[in-house]
């Protein structure tokens, strides 16, 4: 399903609805977009949809941040890893197995470490604030 959004808080609704909309259980959160595309933005408001009530912000330098909430939210950012290997490396079967929700920016940098039952959020800018995005494998609330 493709929703457009307005502006940054647009995106952040969107992704506490996705969040609202999550069966219970380990799920993984592919997300796609070049950069300042509102990948952030949108696992913010997934964060706030989990009762997240820490600042989400991207972990670029880390690879991962863990969040405590309803619900736990590992926010990885693949910008800097070449492989999936990389990813197995941070210990990525762990977060599956922990039963959190697993949100990967920069996706396409570890395609093979998913298994085809992730939910893909792709972002697209269409102007300076305004996105469009298409959410894949789960029908939103």
């Amino acid at each position: 399903m493709t929703y457009l959004s307005k502006c940054e808080k647009d995106t952040e609704a969107l992704g506490m609805r996705l969040a609202h909309s999550l069966p219970s259980g380990s799920q993984v959160i592919a997300m796609y977009g070049e950069l300042g595309a509102g990948k952030t933005a949108f696992i913010r408001g997934l964060g706030q949809g989990l009762g997240i009530r820490e600042l989400i912000s991207s972990p670029t330098f880390t690879i991962v941040n863990e969040f405590q909430g309803e619900r736990e939210l590992y926010h990885f950012d693949m910008y800097r890893l070449c492989s999936a290997d990389e990813l197995f490396d941070i210990g990525w079967e762990d977060y599956l197995a922990r039963g959190g929700v697993c949100a990967v920016e920069w996706s396409e940098n570890v395609r093979d470490a998913f298994d085809g039952s992730e939910i893909v959020v792709t972002i697209r800018k269409t102007g300076e604030d305004s996105r469009e995005i298409d959410i894949e494998g789960i029908a939103l609330c």
